[in-house]
């Protein structure tokens, strides 16, 4: 298959391969990312995406340049703050931001989904032990204030 090949990367000889594969398929015009990840949750769609152009060179270098991209979509973010939440900026610059942070996860070979799922479970944890530190000074989740549950979230977190 790759006998009259130059490729002398792992990225080189996958590319190739792709390149074999549209041909074989007839697909050499049809869009590249066409189909990629249809049918997957989001996260590990947007996951394939960005593999797949990563491919034929459209990446960043290095994990900086997708955190500096991080950086870019918050301040984003930032600017449309005050707008309404029906202002479709508001979930298109929002979900530039997710797109960057999964770019962020692939660039540092970590599961996004993973990564979100221990999120999720360190959270709860937190909140849990906020929670129980709030009843043992005989208030409940209604009955505190924004400053006390901080006060206790910040005792959770320190506690690990």
């Amino acid at each position: 298959v790759f006998a009259q090949s130059k490729a002398d990367t792992t990225d080189a000889v996958l590319a190739q391969w792709d390149k074999i594969k549209r041909r074989e398929k007839g697909a050499e015009t049809t869009p590249y990312l066409h189909g990629t990840g249809k049918g997957l949750p989001p996260m590990l769609q947007a996951w394939k995406l960005q593999k797949k152009a990563a491919k034929v060179g459209f990446d960043w270098t290095d994990a900086q340049g997708a955190l500096d991209k991080v950086k870019e979509e918050t301040a984003e973010c930032g600017e449309i703050l005050s707008a309404p939440e029906e202002d479709p900026r508001v979930a298109e610059e929002l979900g530039d931001l997710l797109f960057s942070v999964v770019n962020l996860c692939r660039k540092k070979g970590i599961d996004p989904e993973t990564a979100m799922a221990g999120a999720n479970r360190k959270f709860e944890r937190r909140f849990n032990e906020m929670e129980r530190l709030l009843a043992k000074d005989g208030l409940s989740l209604e009955e505190a204030s924004a400053d006390a549950m901080e006060e206790r979230w910040q005792q959770a977190k320190s506690a690990r």
